[in-house]
Formats: C-alpha cells, sequence, structure tokens
C-alpha cells in the first residue's frame, strides 16, 4: 500500500516527464501543484510579499528552463525548494543592505495569519498580533540556514530528510538546527508581561499557530505573555 507521499511523489515524476516531452500543459500543471507552498516559503524566508511574488515566478521560469537538466535523483519539489531557498535567502540579504524592518505593522506573514486567526475580531486580532509579531522577531533573528531549516520542517511540514535534501547538509545538522532553533524561539518568547486573557488555540491557522506550538510552548501558556487589548 503506498504512501500519500508516495502517490505525490509518483504524480509529480509523471508530470514531469510529461512536460520533457513537450507537453506544456503538464509543467503547469506542477506549478499549480506546487505554487501556494513555494510562495509560502518565500514569504516567510525573504519576508516581503513583493518579494515572495517575483521568487515564485523566478523559480518557475528556471525550473523550467532547466527542466532537461533535472535528472530526478531527488523529488522535483525539493528541486525547487532548493530553488526558492537560494533565491529568497539572496531577497532577503538585498531587504537587510537597505536596513529595511523585518517585521512592520502590516507584515503580511502577519496579516494573512489574521485573516484565519482573528475569525473577525478585533479583540482577537490585536491579541494574535502582538504574539506573532514576537514570534516573528524570533525566528528572523534566527540564522539564515537555522531559519530555514525551522520553516521547512515547522511550517512547510518538511521530514527532516527531505530538509536535508533542500538543504543540502547531514540529516544531523537539520536535527541540531530544529533543537536549537526551538530552544532559541522559546527564550526569545518567555520572557513577556502576563494576560488575564489567554489566546484560544482552537482556530490557529498553520500560517504561524504550527510555529508557536513547535518551539515548544504550548499555546494556552505562550498566550499568558500579553496584556490584552483594552477598549
Amino acid at each position: 500500500m503506498t504512501t500519500p507521499a508516495q502517490r505525490e511523489a509518483a504524480t509529480a515524476a509523471l508530470l514531469v516527464a510529461r512536460a520533457k516531452a513537450g507537453e506544456p500543459q503538464a509543467f503547469d500543471a506542477l506549478v499549480r501543484r506546487y505554487r501556494k507552498r513555494i510562495f509560502a516559503l518565500a514569504l516567510h524566508l525573504s519576508g516581503g510579499e513583493s518579494d515572495a511574488d517575483d521568487i515564485v515566478q523566478d523559480v518557475f521560469i528556471r525550473a523550467f528552463r532547466a527542466l532537461d537538466q533535472f535528472e530526478g535523483r531527488s523529488e522535483f519539489f525539493t528541486w525547487v525548494y532548493r530553488l526558492t531557498v537560494n533565491r529568497a535567502l539572496d531577497a532577503r540579504r538585498t531587504r537587510s543592505r537597505r536596513s529595511e524592518s523585518s517585521i512592520e505593522e502590516d507584515d503580511p506573514r502577519i496579516e494573512r495569519a489574521l485573516v484565519v486567526d482573528a475569525e473577525g475580531d478585533p479583540r482577537r486580532a490585536a491579541e494574535l498580533r502582538q504574539t506573532y509579531a514576537r514570534v516573528l522577531r524570533a525566528l528572523d533573528g534566527l540564522p539564515p540556514d537555522m531559519r530555514t531549516t525551522v520553516v521547512l520542517v515547522t511550517l512547510q511540514g518538511l521530514s527532516n530528510a527531505e530538509a536535508a535534501v533542500v538543504q543540502g547538509c547531514p540529516r544531523g545538522t537539520i536535527a541540531w538546527r530544529l533543537h536549537e532553533g526551538r530552544r532559541r524561539l522559546q527564550e526569545a518568547i518567555a520572557p513577556c508581561e502576563p494576560s488575564k486573557t489567554p489566546l484560544r488555540k482552537k482556530g490557529l491557522s498553520e500560517h504561524l499557530g504550527r510555529l508557536l506550538e513547535d518551539a515548544g510552548m504550548p499555546l494556552l501558556e505562550l498566550d499568558t505573555c500579553f496584556e490584552p487589548t483594552r477598549s
């Protein structure tokens, strides 16, 4: 019996073979299949929505042009993930040289999460905004390779083995980066003021909710870090 991951890999391999054979619709299907995940990865690594849009377009153009060179030794998605990581880290370095702040009031990562998680409640949105801003500052403060590992495994759901292929390093390195990244996130998030109104765990999207849990702190405990918004 095949697993979902095996079926996904088989479908992607078939589409790649058809695209190599000159069927443009097959590559279009690959783009539709992976665009959302590639955009999310680019957004978390670059920190900018316009950068993420540019990265997605550039990555798929590069993948299409180099498709004949793709020999299938790794899965298609790990190949395009590797292209995305490299391109996103370049964009992040460019933003840093321009001295642009990583976390702004309208950070797209926060705004996208709030659309799902705030459920139209302004009070909940204000509390979540503080939580997400803090965790993103901690995430953005990690070394680039460590931040990439945390994003790949925690937010993108890759296994340690898949992240190792994408980043071109041993699995043991991935395991250490995850352990150290979680420790640093927990240290950065922990020292905060108590709150009388804990945020609900229910409804938290995978945009950032998983990152909070992966830091090793239950959401109700972590939510006590913030003063409630007062009307």
